[in-house]
C-alpha cells in the first residue's frame, strides 16, 4: 500500500541516486582486475595459518591494503557525493588525483562531497579509493578487506534535505488510528541565503536559511484503520517528502518508508508489539555471507534474514556491529526484530588495532551513522552500544556508556538503548553502576543471576544477549517464565567466517582445546556454534530450538553419532554433540545409537522397519525430547505420534546429484543471485551423509558461478572457486546475474553423472 501524502508536484531529476557498483578495477600487489562491487579480496584466498594476517580470530585470511578506481562522467547537479555504505577498512578517496576525504570504521556506512574536485559537466574524472587492513589483527571475526558493500553516486541541488534527513516516528500507533510525526532536515549548501518550502501529507512549511544553515521542521498527520507492522504481517507504507526552493520555483521529491508499530517494554511484563505480549527468541549473527565471505550482496542479505525467520527466530542481534542497510531492510519486509549494534568493544584493547584505537575520534560519529541510517526501519526495537566491553570494572566504562547513550538519543529517542554485559570471572553486582545507564540490561551467559538481580533491582528490564546453544531448554525456560527477562538470544543463528573454531567438536588426536587457546585452532577457519550451517542446512539443535519457543514443528528426529564411530568425541563450550539426519553408519551393525525425537506430543513410539523398539512418555520434565538406544541395522526408522510420523532411511551408494536453486528466476541486473543446493543422492533420493564428491560447477548463457563450496570450515579450498568438495552429502553454489537477459545453464560435473539446471535471468 502507498500513502500519497500530499498532491504530488512535478519534481525534477536534480536529486538522484545512482548504483555505482559496476567497472572497477582492483589494484593488489602490482596486478590489476576489473571487478563489480560488493567485492571482498579475503574470500577469493585460501585460509593459510602460517602466514594468515587476519589469525585465529579472522579465519586466517590475508588482508592487507588494496585499491580501486573508476572513470565516470560529471554529471549535472549543483552538489555530486559519493556514498559507501561500507568499506574495510581505513578508506581514503580520491577524485583526479585530490584527496577529498578519509573514514576509518569498516561497519559504518559515510558519504563525501566530491563536487570541489570534479571536471567540468560531461567530462571525464578518475574515482580513487585505497582501503588499508593491513594493521592487524583488528577484528574478533572475519571482516573481510575491501568495498564490500554498495557505493552510490548521488546529486542534488544545494537546497536539499540532509543525508537521512527524513525521520518517522508513530507515537500513538492502535489499529483505529495512528499519529505518524515526520521531521525533516533542510540543510543549505548554497553560498546565498534560501527560501524553503517543505510540503509533507499536504502541510506546507516555510523556512529562511541561510548559507551553510541546517534546519528541521515538523509534520504530524494521521492514518485511520492503519495496518500495523508486526511479525505476521510486516506492512511498509510508501511516501515522499516535497522540498521547493523559492527562489528558483522547483520541486524535488525524496521518497522514504516506515512502519507502523507500538513498541513496549516493562519489568513486571515483559515486552509488547503493538500490544501483543512476544517472547523473543533472537539469533546472534556476524556479517559476513558465509561462503560469498563479506560481500553484501542484497539477495544473501534477504535469504540470511528468511534462514533465521525460517528457523523460528522473531529478533536478529547484529552482534557486534552495523550491519548492512540490506539486511534491516529485509528484516523490515520479512518481519524479524533487530538489536542494532554499534560496536564489540570501546576504550580498552581486545585486539592490538581494534575500535579502541578510534573511539575517541570517531565514536560519537560512527554510532550516529547507525542510527541515522536505520531510524526509520520498524524493525529496530533497540540500539545496543557495545559487547563484552574490556573495562567493564573501571569506572570510565561508566562515563563512556552515558556518552554514547546521549549521541543515540540525540538523533533518536523512540527506542530503548541497551548493551550486552557479561562477567568472566569478576564480581557480577559491581556492574550495578554500569547497567544503571542502560534501559535495557544485556545478559551474556549471566541470566542465572536474574533472581538475585531482580530482587536488588526490580525495574532492570533484561534479555540475554547471549547464550550456549546447548543449553536450549535451560534458556526457554527462564526467558518465558519471568516477565522481566524479555527473551534469549542464542550465540548463533548461523555458521560464521573467523573466531576459528567455536562451537566445534573434535576427536582424540586433534587439536584439544577451545577457539581461544594460544595459537587457536590451526585447520579451522570458521566457528560452527551455528543453528544453521554455510549451505543453509537446519542442524537438529535448530529443529529442537524452534519446537520449544513456535510449537509450529511437532515431531522431529535425529541420530547421535556414536561416540568412537569416527574417534572419541570431545566437546567445547559452544558445541552441541553432532547429531544428524542420518539412519546410515556402516561398520557399527549391532552396535547402540542413541536416537533423539523432540516432540510436544505426550508420547512417541520408535520403530525400526516394523519392529516396535519402544514407546516413551514426553513431557516439560523429559525436556520435550525421547531418547531411544538402538543397536544399530539398516533399515527405516520412524517416529510416531498420535498426530504424525517421521522417517530416517538408511543411504544407499551415491548415484546422482540433486539440485535444488532457492528461486529460478534471476533479475538481469548484475546484483541478483541465486543459490542451488547439491546433494549427493542414492538412487531412491536418500542424500548420503558421509558423501564427499570432488565437483566442478560451470556456467553458459547469463549467468557467472560466484561461489561454490561445502559447510565443512576445515576446507581450504577458496569458496570463489568453482571447485568443491561435498561435505555430509551437501554444498552450495552461489550464481550470479550476468547483467543480460537471456538462460543461465549450470552443469555440475564429477565422477557421478553431470547434474545441469536450466534458470532464467530478465
Amino acid at each position: 500500500m502507498t500513502v500519497m501524502l500530499g498532491a504530488a508536484m512535478s519534481a525534477t531529476a536534480q536529486v538522484t541516486n545512482q548504483l555505482f557498483d559496476k567497472g572497477w578495477t582492483f589494484t593488489q600487489n602490482g596486478q590489476s582486475i576489473s571487478v563489480d562491487l560488493p567485492h571482498d579480496w579475503d574470500i577469493y584466498t585460501s585460509p593459510a595459518p602460517k602466514v594468515g594476517a587476519t589469525g585465529t580470530g579472522g579465519g586466517w585470511y590475508q588482508a592487507g591494503k588494496g585499491e580501486y578506481r573508476k572513470t565516470f562522467k560529471t554529471p549535472a547537479g549543483e552538489l555530486v557525493k559519493l556514498h559507501f555504505e561500507g568499506v574495510y577498512q581505513k578508506a581514503e578517496i580520491f577524485i583526479n588525483g585530490q584527496k577529498a576525504g578519509q573514514h576509518a570504521y569498516g561497519y559504518t556506512p559515510f558519504t563525501i562531497d566530491i563536487t570541489p574536485y570534479l571536471r567540468p559537466q560531461g567530462q571525464e574524472n578518475e574515482v580513487r579509493v585505497t582501503v588499508d587492513n593491513s594493521e592487524q589483527p583488528n577484528c574478533r571475526w572475519y571482516s573481510g578487506s575491501g568495498i564490500y558493500r554498495h557505493v552510490w553516486l548521488q546529486t542534488m541541488p544545494a537546497l536539499h534535505v540532509a543525508d537521512n534527513g527524513i525521520y518517522v516516528t508513530t507515537p500513538e500507533a492502535s489499529m483505529d488510528q495512528a499519529m505518524v510525526k515526520v521531521l525533516v532536515t533542510v540543510q543549505n549548501e548554497a553560498k546565498v541565503a534560501k527560501s524553503a518550502t517543505v510540503i509533507v501529507a499536504g502541510l506546507e512549511r516555510k523556512e529562511n536559511l541561510e548559507p551553510g544553515e541546517t534546519k528541521t521542521v515538523e509534520a504530524i498527520f494521521y492514518i485511520d484503520r492503519p495496518k500495523l507492522w508486526s511479525l505476521e504481517s510486516p506492512h511498509l507504507y510508501y511516501s515522499y517528502v516535497e522540498l521547493k526552493d523559492d527562489s528558483k520555483y522547483y520541486f524535488n521529491r525524496y521518497d522514504f518508508k516506515f512502519g507502523i508499530r507500538s513498541i513496549a517494554f516493562d519489568a513486571e511484563k515483559g515486552f509488547f508489539l503493538n500490544g501483543q505480549h512476544i517472547d523473543i527468541n533472537g539469533a546472534c549473527i556476524h556479517s559476513d555471507d558465509g561462503i560469498l565471505g563479506a560481500m553484501a550482496f542484497d539477495a544473501a542479505e534477504v535469504r540470511k534474514v528468511q534462514l533465521m525467520k525460517d528457523a523460528g527466530f522473531n529478533l536478529i542481534r547484529t552482534s557486534h556491529n552495523p550491519p548492512s542497510r540490506a539486511l534491516i531492510e529485509a528484516c523490515d519486509s520479512l518481519g524479524v526484530l533487530v538489536i542494532d549494534e554499534a560496536f564489540d568493544g570501546w576504550r580498552t584493547a581486545k585486539n592490538p588495532f581494534d575500535y579502541s584505537t578510534l573511539i575517541d575520534s570517531c565514536g560519537r560519529e560512527d554510532i550516529q551513522a547507525m542510527v541515522l541510517r536505520d531510524r526509520n526501519s520498524p524493525s529496530v526495537i533497540a540500539w545496543s552500544l557495545g559487547n563484552e566491553v574490556i573495562e567493564r570494572n573501571e569506572l570510565q566504562v561508566v562515563a563512556t556508556a552515558r556518552r554514547l547513550k546521549k549521541a543515540v538519543l540525540e538523533v533518536d529517542d523512540s527506542r530503548p538503548v541497551t548493551e550486552a554485559l557479561c562477567s568472566w570471572g569478576e564480581i557480577w553486582e559491581y556492574f550495578d553502576p554500569h547497567a544503571e545507564v542502560l534501559d535495557i540490561v544485556g545478559y551474556n551467559y549471566m541470566i542465572f543471576k536474574h533472581a538475585t538481580d531482580h530482587e536488588r533491582d526490580p525495574q532492570r528490564i533484561m534479555w540475554q544477549t547471549e547464550s550456549y546453544p546447548r543449553q536450549a531448554f535451560r534458556n526457554w525456560k527462564v526467558a518465558t517464565g519471568y516477565p522481566y527477562i524479555l527473551g534469549d538470544i542464542v550465540w548463533t543463528g548461523l555458521d560464521y567466517l573467523g573466531e576459528s573454531g567455536i562451537g566445534r567438536y573434535y576427536y582424540t588426536g586433534e587439536t584439544a582445546g577451545e577457539h581461544y587457546i594460544e595459537g587457536g585452532i590451526p585447520e579451522w577457519h570458521g566457528a560452527y556454534c551455528g543453528d544453521v550451517d554455510m549451505t543453509g542446512w537446519r542442524k537438529p539443535i535448530s529443529h529442537y530450538r524452534d519446537m520449544l519457543w513456535n510449537n509450529r514443528e511437532a515431531l522431529y528426529m535425529a541420530v547421535k553419532e556414536p561416540d568412537g564411530y569416527r574417534g572419541e568425541i570431545k566437546q567445547t563450550a559452544w558445541s552441541v554433540w553432532p547429531t544428524w539426519e542420518s539412519w546410515t553408519w556402516p561398520g557399527w551393525e549391532g552396535k547402540p545409537v542413541e536416537v533423539e525425537v523432540y516432540t510436544k506430543s505426550k508420547e512417541v513410539s520408535l520403530y525400526l522397519g516394523q519392529e516396535l523398539i519402544g514407546t516413551k512418555e514426553v513431557s516439560e520434565d523429559t525436556e520435550y525430547k525421547a531418547v531411544f538406544t538402538v543397536p544399530y541395522r539398516a533399515g527405516t526408522l520412524r517416529a510416531k505420534t498420535n498426530r504424525q510420523s517421521v522417517e530416517l532411511k538408511t543411504a544407499g551408494a551415491p548415484a546422482k546429484l540433486r539440485l535444488t536453486p532457492d528461486k529460478r528466476i534471476m533479475a538481469a541486473d548484475g546484483q541478483d543471485l541465486i543459490f542451488v543446493t547439491v546433494e549427493v543422492v542414492d538412487k531412491d533420493g536418500n542424500v548420503c551423509p558421509d558423501a564427499a564428491i570432488t565437483c566442478n560447477a560451470s556456467i553458459s548463457g547469463s549467468g557467472k558461478v560466484l561461489a561454490a563450496a561445502s559447510a565443512d570450515l576445515k576446507d581450504t579450498e577458496p569458496t570463489t572457486t568453482p571447485h568443491f568438495t561435498t561435505w555430509k552429502g551437501r554444498a552450495l553454489i552461489v550464481l550470479r546475474s550476468a547483467g543480460k537477459k537471456g538462460k543461465a545453464d549450470l552443469t555440475v560435473a564429477s565422477t557421478l553423472p553431470a547434474a545441469k539446471l536450466s534458470l532464467q535471468v530478465q
